[in-house]
């Protein structure tokens, strides 16, 4: 991008590749690093049980998840519970994807039920409920992709 030395020709035309390279080259590192800390989940304390089966993976899965202070995420965005019905309807119920419920296993019952009816109001009549295996050496705090889902339908209770 200078003069040339030995020529009294003018300036060089020819564009240096060189710097827009390295700065790919560390912008790829960049990504590289930090990609696999944006899809680690959320923290949860999962309750242990010996029937579940291995969580799916594909996209077409929404996790609700309920923490142990009793905040709601909608996979990693924050929902509140009067917007939750909505927030159901628009992300799980009419693009058909499939919902999975997971609680710290702190959480208090009430809460999980009123989350419960949250779902079966929004109109999803089939949900997973998100647990670790008994056998599972994983250490019991553990996010959403190293736990296990048990399906069924949402109203469990009743007398039948």
């Amino acid at each position: 991008m200078g003069a040339s030395a030995g020529n009294n020709k003018g300036f060089v035309s020819e564009i240096n590749v060189t710097p827009f390279v390295d700065v790919m080259l560390v912008l790829l590192i960049i990504f590289m690093v930090t990609a696999p800390m944006l899809t680690e989940g959320l923290d949860v304390n999962l309750p242990r049980t010996e029937a579940v089966e291995t969580l799916p993976t594909d996209k077409n899965n929404v996790v609700l998840t309920v923490r142990k202070d009793g905040s709601i995420y909608l996979n990693e965005y924050a929902a509140n519970m009067d917007t939750l019905g909505r927030q159901l309807i628009t992300v799980v119920k009419e693009p058909a994807r499939r919902l999975f419920l997971q609680a710290d296993k702190d959480v208090p019952y009430g809460v999980v039920v009123e989350v419960m009816g949250r779902i079966k109001a929004a109109g999803i009549e089939e949900m997973g409920i998100v647990a670790e295996r008994v056998d599972d050496p994983a250490p019991a705090s553990s996010p959403v992709r190293g736990g296990a889902a048990a399906r069924g339908p949402v109203d469990r209770g009743g007398s039948r």
